[in-house]
């Protein structure tokens, strides 16, 4: 083998090396961006989640609290990372819920809470139907004496429109979002 042939072999080695790292490398980063948009959509859905339970509980003064919290993770920029379709999808239904968790939080009366909590709800069914993305199994679930649905980390009925012990039961599973794979 004549040294020529020698240092052929080694740099072909060395820039086959040097692709493999450079593709690992893009590969890390799309990695990287798709967790971010997972979990800045897990830490909406949690927000959500803890405005649901204070209203269930009839806490206006956690509930306004918790919604601070939300409209917080959805200014955030939680579309990073969010395929183009998917980032549509988010942007189209963005300030709706930020209009709705920003009311919410500029008030403690449970019942105006109540009233902004039925459009959050909605539109924020539509965003994680649309985008797959929920880490958790989450349920969509409907009170036929207020006409309006909300979403739950439990397939168990704890209503966020009644808050008295006749009501806190009542409601259906309308729709399961399975965990997304």
């Amino acid at each position: 083998m004549c040294f020529y042939s020698f240092i052929d072999k080694f740099e072909e080695i060395i820039l086959m090396k040097t692709l493999s790292i450079i593709l690992m490398l893009a590969l890390s980063a799309i990695v990287a961006s798709a967790q971010k948009s997972v979990s800045s959509i897990d830490k909406i859905t949690a927000a959500y989640l803890n405005v649901k339970n204070a209203l269930a509980a009839g806490n206006g003064t956690v509930a306004e609290s918790k919604a601070k919290e939300l409209f917080d993770a959805l200014s955030a920029q939680p579309d990073n990372g969010l395929k183009p379709d998917q980032k549509k999808l988010f942007d189209s239904y963005l300030d709706k819920l930020k209009y709705d968790s920003r009311h919410i939080s500029e008030t403690n009366a449970v019942e105006h809470q109540r009233e902004h909590f039925a459009s959050l709800s909605k539109n924020l069914y539509e965003v994680l139907k649309g985008l797959k993305l929920n880490t958790s199994t989450i349920y969509m679930e409907y009170c036929p004496m207020k006409k309006a649905y909300w979403l739950s980390e439990s397939s168990a009925i704890k209503n966020p429109y009644y808050n008295d012990k006749m009501m806190t039961t009542c409601g259906r599973v309308a729709a399961t979002l399975p965990a997304a794979k």
